[in-house]
């Protein structure tokens, strides 16, 4: 049975809005923030699961708009990574995001001994390591056509979007006790005696900001990077360098929203952040939406042992890594342990992840101002770009 491009959206929509209705009944999934997409779209894959299980029927869906939405996405985020923030977070940011690249090798090569001891090709531990993990959704499904097409692994992106799931809960439930543990066992107390401000609700902080005309100002600038993007790809390719269009977008955004500035002073250079962040949350809901619902959870049934071994394996080596090398690193402090309870969600979930995990420590313990500039800096504007470099690094080498 085929949706065409409308009722896909439509259906979207309403794995949206169910999801977000569970949400809203179900505490574990609202203190694990887990999104309300995936909560939707996993619930929907179940369903036409059992739907092709009963009778084998299958649902295809149209999902062109999909790869533009992830587009969108991903050149929001170029566009919010300002130069002047990232000085904000000096050394501390250097030092996790030296850690941050190390582990995404540690996380490939966790990926791929697990894959290769359990008889499985090894660009596939690659989906199972920052693919799906560091990367998340985003970075599963941009990735999962050169796995399909270059290395025929056929069920990459029902893999990649598989762990990307379980990395979520996997990461929001460990980050809080690893904190716990750390400061307990070395007796931390915060440095800061004001409670950070950590959650101002959208409405208060933003909604001025939201006219049409910072909207259409957003979605021209946007355009404007994603045409740059896939030019920039094009160049790329014809160097001999084949990348995702996500990965030059996003290039594209940083480059414009740090240029335009400087080359172009008598031009006011306006970038609403509210319009930014509203067109982002939008274009990554539809997109997560839509990839979950269309996953074929049947044909993970000859791989659900090795991906829970993987899976487990990259728990305990987050674990590890983060208490042994990320708290020592970062000082020992309390500001530490609470970059490592963040840090853990970002290596196995997100940076939403990491943000509600550090926010559930320092709601108990006290502020740690350092960890929100630093872990979120990380999460949304290196990782990706250092993610797709190593990727690619590690695919010319198992390939």
């Amino acid at each position: 049975m085929e949706l065409d491009g409308r009722q896909t959206i439509l259906m979207a929509l309403l794995v949206l809005f169910i999801g977000r209705k569970i949400n809203n009944k179900i505490a574990f999934l609202r203190n694990y923030n887990i999104p309300e997409p995936v909560t939707g779209g996993v619930l929907a894959s179940l369903l036409f699961s059992l739907i092709y299980f009963s009778n084998g029927l299958s649902l295809q869906f149209q999902l062109d708009i999909r790869d533009e939405l992830l587009l969108v996405f991903f050149t929001t985020i170029g566009l919010s990574a300002s130069f002047n923030s990232l000085k904000q977070g000096g050394k501390p940011l250097a030092i996790l995001l030296v850690l941050a690249v190390v582990y995404l090798f540690v996380q490939n090569l966790t990926g791929i001994t697990v894959a290769v001891l359990t008889g499985m090709p090894a660009p596939l531990g690659l989906v199972g390591g920052s693919v799906s993990l560091s990367g998340g959704h985003g970075t599963a499904i941009a990735w999962a056509p050169t796995f399909i097409e270059d290395y025929q692994l056929a069920n990459a992106m029902t893999v990649g979007l598989a762990c990307a799931t379980f990395g979520l809960v996997l990461g929001g439930v460990v980050g809080g006790p690893i904190a716990e543990w750390l400061i307990k066992r070395h007796d931390l107390t915060p440095n800061h005696v004001d409670t950070p401000k950590l959650a101002i609700s959208y409405q208060e902080e933003t909604i001025s900001e939201i006219t049409p005309q910072n909207m259409f100002r957003s979605i021209f600038i946007i355009g404007a990077c994603i045409g740059i993007g896939v030019h920039l790809n094009y160049l790329f390719s014809y160097l001999g360098v084949k990348l995702p269009a996500f990965v030059t977008c996003l290039f594209a955004g940083i480059i414009v929203t740090n240029a335009m500035p400087t080359l172009f002073k008598n031009i006011r250079w306006q970038r609403s952040e509210a319009s930014l962040r509203l067109i982002s949350e939008m274009s990554l809901g539809l997109f997560l939406a839509m990839s979950l619902m269309s996953l074929q959870l049947w044909t993970l049934i000859d791989l659900a042992g090795p991906i829970l071994l993987i899976l487990l394996a990259q728990l305990v080596i987050v674990t590890l890594f983060t208490v042994f090398v990320v708290f020592r690193a970062m000082g020992k402090t309390y500001d530490a342990a609470t970059m490592s309870a963040g840090y853990a969600g970002l290596a196995l979930g997100a940076t939403p992840t990491a943000i509600a995990n550090m926010t559930a420590v320092t709601k108990k313990f006290g502020a740690a101002p350092t960890a929100f500039i630093v872990v979120p800096l990380v999460g949304a504007f290196f990782i990706d770009i250092s993610n797709a470099v190593i990727i690619k690094m590690l695919l010319s080498w198992v390939g």
